[in-house]
């Protein structure tokens, strides 16, 4: 299936590993122009000259921490200006805060919540003037189903998931879509389940036993799904919460 991402021009934020960094890649394959951001001005680097090797994409980056609105703003509104427009923006940077101190729920707003508005709100006149349009936000099925990460975590992506259907609603007449797409554990190396894997085997254990596939998921996983909602062939999809969990959760999304 061509995407028809051949030549669109894409934001990722958080493009430097895991899910963000296979989202840039695999956008960049598919012929897209990518801009990432991340607050490792070193590994963005090396990342956007990865990204300019593929499939003749165009690639850009900055050293942005999201729950700066100031700055994540100026940033985007620099591409937008530089690349004469944006048509997907994804929303990828989590704060991953899943303690119940005031300092978690701050950083999970700042960060998850405030940093996908404030992305948004700066690509907004951008999309407004694309004729493939779409919003992707990263959300989790911890927004869905009440896990180990309730709290923060668990409750601003759920946010994520009711602010991006609102979106869908309010922008539909102007072409513009908006999506979630929620996954489930995923694994790589230098991850939280990396990490868990080898500082909390005991919790490792008991979530790898919850999925019926026995297994996490992979980043490139996500990244497929993502890529596909993002781009032209998914035009009819908008406010829709794609689930990527492998059977992980078990309720009915009605």
């Amino acid at each position: 299936m061509d995407l028809q991402l051949k030549g669109l021009k894409a934001i990722v934020t958080g493009g430097t590993k895991g899910i963000g960094l296979a989202i840039a890649q695999t956008l960049a394959a598919e012929g897209a122009d990518v801009a990432i951001c991340a607050r490792d001005e070193a590994g963005v680097r090396s990342t956007v000259s990865a990204l300019a090797e593929l499939n003749g994409a165009c690639a850009s980056g900055a050293a942005v921490d999201v729950s700066d609105g100031a700055a994540l703003k100026a940033w985007v509104e620099r591409v937008g200006s530089e690349w004469g427009g944006l048509d997907i923006v994804v929303a990828n940077v989590s704060a991953l805060a899943i303690g119940n101190d005031i300092e978690s729920w701050r950083k999970e707003f700042e960060t998850d919540l405030l940093g996908t508005v404030n992305l948004v709100d700066a690509a907004m006149p951008f999309l407004a003037a694309s004729k493939a349009a779409s919003i992707i936000a990263i959300s989790s099925v911890s927004g869905r189903e009440i896990d180990f990460a309730a709290g923060p975590y668990g409750v601003f992506k759920a946010a994520l998931v009711h602010y991006m259907q609102g979106l869908a609603h309010q922008l539909a007449s102007k072409g513009i879509r908006a999506n979630t797409v929620s996954p489930g554990n995923v694994y790589f190396e230098g991850g939280v389940w990396d990490w868990i894997e080898h500082n909390d085997p005991a919790l490792y254990e008991r979530s790898l036993a919850l999925n019926p596939t026995g297994r996490m998921a992979r980043p490139q996983e996500i990244a497929n799904a993502v890529a596909f909602v993002a781009s032209p062939a998914a035009s009819f999809i908008s406010g829709a919460n794609i689930v990527v969990d492998g059977a992980l959760t078990r309720g009915v999304q009605l």
